[in-house]
C-alpha cells in the first residue's frame, strides 16, 4: 500500500478585482478562511490582493475567490506597482462621477425644496434623479446585486435599498398627488460618492509608500556575454549572472563585487549618507547608486530575493495584516447589515402600522435608518490607520511586520538595547593613544601591522589613514598568533601587540607603561603596546565606538517614561565604559545568546512589558521571546526574521522614532473605531425616531468616513522626533 503524501502548505497570493469597499474584504476573507486546506487567509482591501497560507494551489484559490463573486489572478510586479496608481486612476474616476451626480442633483434638490409640484418641475426632478440613481449610483445596484446572488449583503446593499426605495416610492407618489422625495435618493448617491472619492484618494496615498519603493528599483540591467555587455529586462536576470555597473547607474540586483572597485551610495537602505567603498568580494544591494567607479558584479539574489523585495514584502505584509481589535470590527460588520435591514423593515412597520404614520414618512425613516447605518467608518477605522502608519514608516526606515505591533508598542515600559552594532559601530577603531607623540607611534603600528588581517590591524590602518600619515611598508614581517606581530620598519624593530609578549620578548616595561595601559583598560579598550628597539614607545586603546546618535536615542528613551537597560556578550569593563557614557544604569554583560532571553523572561516575571533591540544572531532568541523585537536592518538575517520591528539602517534613534509611531497609530486606531461605533450606535436609533432625515444622514454618514480617514491621515504629519529639552 502506497502511503499518501500530504502537500506542504505554502503561501499564495492573488490580486482580487471587485472588492468595492471594507465589507466587501472581510466577506471575502470569512469565506476564505472557511475553505478546507486554507490555514490562515487575510484579504488586503486598499492592495486589491489576498495571501492564503495553506494546501490549497492558486488555481483552487482563484475558483474559491470566484464563488465568492470576485475574480482574482496571480500577483504580477505589474498588480504591486500599480496598486497606488489604480487607487488614483478610481479617484479620478470618482471625481468625474461625483460631479456628474452633483450637477444632476442641484436641480432636483432646488426644486424639491422649492415646493413647487407642477407637472414640469416633477417630470424634471423624476429624470435628473433618475439619472443620478441609475446612471452616475450603477455601482451601488451592480455590486449589491453580486451580492445577493450569493446571500450575502454589504455596504452597497444598505444604499442601494434606500436610494431605490426612496425613488420608486416618489414615482408612484408622483402620480397618486402625495409628496415626492426625487432629492432624497439623488442627494444620497452624491454624498455616498463624494465619500468614495475622498476614500480612494486616501487609499492611493496610504499605498504609496509601496509604489514609491518598487520605483527605486532599476529596469534593466548590463548582462556580460562572452566579454560583451547586453542590457536585457531585469526580469531576466538570474543567480550566478555577471552584470556590468556603470558609475552613475543604479545595482540592478543583489551581488558580490567581482571586478572593479566603487563608492556606492546605500542611503535607500541604510539612510547614510555617506558611500561606502566597494571592493572584489564585497555585498551590494538592488536599488544603491554606483557613485564613480565601473563594477562587474555576480547576482546572490533577484527577483523576490533581493533586499528591496523583502522590504517591499514587509509593508505589504503590514498593511494588510490585522490588528487583534480588527477581528472584533469583523464580527460586528458579518451580522451588521442583516441586522439594520430588519431593522430598517421595523423602522416601517412601526412608524406606518402602530404610530399611523403615513407611507411617505414611514419610507423615508426606515431609508434614513439604511443609510445612516453604513458601518463604511467601522470597516476604515483599523484598515486605513494600519496603511498609513506602516507607510509613514517605511519613509523613516522603519517597517512594521505585523498589525499586533502598534498596540504591543503602546504598552512597552522596558527597553533593552545590545550594545555592539546596535548602541556602537559594531566595528574596531582606534578611540585613544597614550604616547608622547601620538602620530609617531600610530605610524609605527600602522607599518608593522600592513601585513595582518586582523581586525585591530584595520583599526590601525584606518586611523593611519584617516590622519593622513605616509605609512612605509614593513621589512621582514612576523605574525605570532594571539600575541601580536613584529616587523622592520625604516630600519627599526617595531612590536605591536600584547604587553606582556612585549616583556617576553626582552622590553624594558615599566610602572609608568603599565599604569598607561592599565587607564586604556579601565576606559573598556582593548590595550595594544608598541615598542621600537626593545623599548616601549605607547599603547593605542582600541574599541568599538559609540554611534554618534546613541546618547540621544538613550535620552529620548527616558523622557518617553521608558526604562532602558543594555545587555550585551561583551566584557563587564567595555560594557561599563558604554553604559556610563550613554548613563545607562541596568546592564547586563558577557551574556550567551540564551542568557540574554533569559533576562527578558525575567523582567517578563516581574511584570514588565519589554522591547528588545538588536542586530546579531546572538540576538535572535530574546528578539523572539520579547513582548516587541526591534531588529536592526543591518545586522544579520536570523535577527531580522526574529524581530516584529525592522529598523533599516542601524541609526538607534529610529528605536524611540519607531515606539512613537507605534504608539501614535494604535492611539488613532482606538481613536476612529471609537467614533465609529459611538457613531452608529447613536444615530440609528436618532433616525428610527424620525429625528434624520434620509439626507442629512447620508451627508452624516459620508463625514463620519471622512473623519475616520482624515484622523488616519494625520499619522503622515507626525513629528518623528520631540524637541530637545
Amino acid at each position: 500500500m502506497t502511503a499518501t503524501v500530504s502537500p506542504e502548505p505554502t503561501t499564495t497570493a492573488l490580486a482580487v478585482e471587485g472588492m468595492s469597499c471594507a465589507g466587501c474584504a472581510a466577506r471575502l476573507e470569512r469565506a476564505l478562511n472557511k475553505e478546507p486546506g486554507v490555514a490562515n487567509a487575510v484579504v488586503n482591501f486598499a492592495g486589491a490582493q489576498v495571501s492564503v497560507y495553506g494546501v490549497m494551489s492558486a488555481e483552487e484559490v482563484a475558483e474559491a475567490v470566484q464563488r465568492v463573486g470576485f475574480t482574482a489572478h496571480p500577483v504580477t510586479a505589474a498588480d504591486r506597482g500599480q496598486v497606488s496608481a489604480q487607487h488614483a486612476d478610481e479617484a479620478r474616476r470618482l471625481s468625474r462621477v461625483t460631479m456628474g451626480a452633483a450637477a444632476a442633483t442641484l436641480p432636483v434638490f432646488a426644486l424639491g425644496m422649492s415646493g413647487i409640484t407642477t407637472p414640469v418641475s416633477l417630470g424634471v426632478q423624476a429624470v435628473l434623479s433618475a439619472l443620478v440613481v441609475f446612471v452616475f449610483g450603477a455601482d451601488f445596484h451592480r455590486i449589491a446585486v453580486k451580492h445577493a446572488r450569493s446571500g450575502a449583503t454589504n455596504m452597497d446593499t444598505l444604499v442601494s435599498v434606500g436610494t431605490l426605495t426612496a425613488f420608486f416610492y416618489s414615482v408612484w407618489a408622483m402620480f397618486a398627488g402625495r409628496p415626492v422625495f426625487f432629492e432624497t435618493s439623488a442627494v444620497i448617491v452624491t454624498l455616498i460618492l463624494f465619500g468614495r472619492t475622498l476614500e480612494a484618494r486616501a487609499k492611493g496615498r496610504a499605498t504609496d509608500a509601496v509604489a514609491r519603493l518598487l520605483a527605486l528599483g532599476a529596469k534593466k540591467a548590463r548582462l556580460l556575454k562572452e566579454g560583451t555587455e547586453v542590457e536585457v529586462p531585469i526580469e531576466h536576470v538570474r543567480v550566478g549572472d555577471q552584470l556590468v555597473v556603470r558609475a552613475g547607474d543604479k545595482l540592478p540586483v543583489d551581488g558580490q563585487v567581482v571586478q572593479g572597485a566603487s563608492a556606492v551610495d546605500e542611503s535607500m537602505l541604510t539612510g547614510e549618507s555617506l558611500p561606502v567603498e566597494k571592493s572584489p568580494g564585497d555585498p551590494v544591494f538592488g536599488a544603491t547608486m554606483n557613485a564613480d567607479g565601473r563594477l562587474v558584479i555576480e547576482a546572490t539574489q533577484v527577483g523576490a530575493d533581493t533586499k528591496l523585495a523583502q522590504i517591499v514584502d514587509l509593508v505589504e505584509r503590514a498593511q494588510s495584516e490585522k490588528a487583534p481589535i480588527q477581528r472584533l470590527v469583523d464580527v460586528v460588520s458579518a451580522v451588521f447589515v442583516p441586522v439594520v435591514l430588519v431593522l430598517s423593515g421595523l423602522t416601517f412597520v412601526v412608524w406606518f402600522g402602530l404610530l399611523g404614520a403615513s407611507l411617505g414618512a414611514a419610507l423615508v425613516h426606515a431609508v434614513a435608518v439604511l443609510i445612516i447605518a453604513c458601518p463604511c467608518a467601522l470597516g476604515l477605522a483599523t484598515p486605513t490607520a494600519i496603511m498609513v502608519g506602516s507607510g509613514r514608516g517605511a519613509q523613516e526606515g522603519i517597517l512594521f511586520r505585523g498589525a499586533d505591533v502598534y498596540a504591543r508598542a503602546r504598552r512597552v515600559d522596558t527597553v533593552l538595547l545590545d550594545k555592539t552594532g546596535t548602541l556602537t559601530e559594531g566595528r574596531m577603531s582606534v578611540a585613544a593613544i597614550v604616547a608622547d607623540d601620538e602620530e609617531r607611534v600610530l605610524r609605527w603600528a600602522a607599518s608593522a601591522e600592513q601585513g595582518s588581517e586582523h581586525p585591530v590591524a584595520a583599526a590601525i590602518a584606518a586611523a593611519a589613514e584617516a590622519r593622513q600619515l605616509a605609512v612605509p611598508a614593513p621589512e621582514d614581517f612576523r605574525s605570532v598568533p594571539g600575541r601580536g606581530v613584529k616587523a622592520q620598519v625604516e630600519s627599526r624593530e617595531v612590536l605591536v601587540g600584547r604587553l606582556d609578549w612585549l616583556a617576553e620578548t626582552g622590553v624594558e616595561v615599566d610602572d609608568d607603561a603599565k599604569s598607561r595601559l592599565d587607564a586604556l583598560r579601565t576606559r573598556g579598550h582593548t590595550a595594544v603596546a608598541v615598542a621600537v628597539d626593545g623599548r616601549f614607545a605607547g599603547g593605542l586603546g582600541i574599541a568599538d565606538t559609540i554611534r554618534d546618535s546613541s546618547p540621544r536615542a538613550v535620552a529620548r528613551l527616558k523622557r518617553a517614561g521608558l526604562s532602558v537597560a543594555m545587555v550585551t556578550g561583551d566584557h563587564r569593563t567595555a560594557a561599563q565604559s558604554v553604559a556610563d557614557a550613554l548613563h545607562i544604569e541596568t546592564f547586563e554583560a558577557g551574556t550567551m545568546p540564551e542568557d540574554k532571553a533569559a533576562y527578558v523572561r525575567r523582567l517578563q516575571a516581574e511584570g514588565r512589558v519589554v522591547a528588545f533591540v538588536g542586530d546579531g544572531i546572538n540576538d535572535a532568541p530574546a528578539l523572539a521571546t520579547a513582548d516587541l523585537g526591534l531588529a536592526v536592518g543591518t545586522g544579520a538575517d536570523v535577527a531580522i526574521e526574529a524581530g516584529q520591528v525592522v529598523l533599516v539602517s542601524g541609526d538607534p534613534m529610529l528605536v524611540p522614532r519607531a515606539l512613537r509611531l507605534a504608539r501614535k497609530t494604535d492611539s488613532v486606531i482606538r481613536q476612529n473605531l471609537f467614533w465609529a461605533f459611538v457613531y452608529n450606535v447613536a444615530a440609528i436609533p436618532l433616525a428610527a425616531a424620525g429625528w434624520l432625515s434620509p439626507m442629512i444622514a447620508a451627508a452624516a454618514m459620508a463625514l463620519s468616513s471622512v473623519t475616520v480617514v482624515s484622523n488616519a491621515l494625520r499619522l503622515k504629519r507626525v513629528a518623528m522626533d520631540e524637541p530637545d529639552h
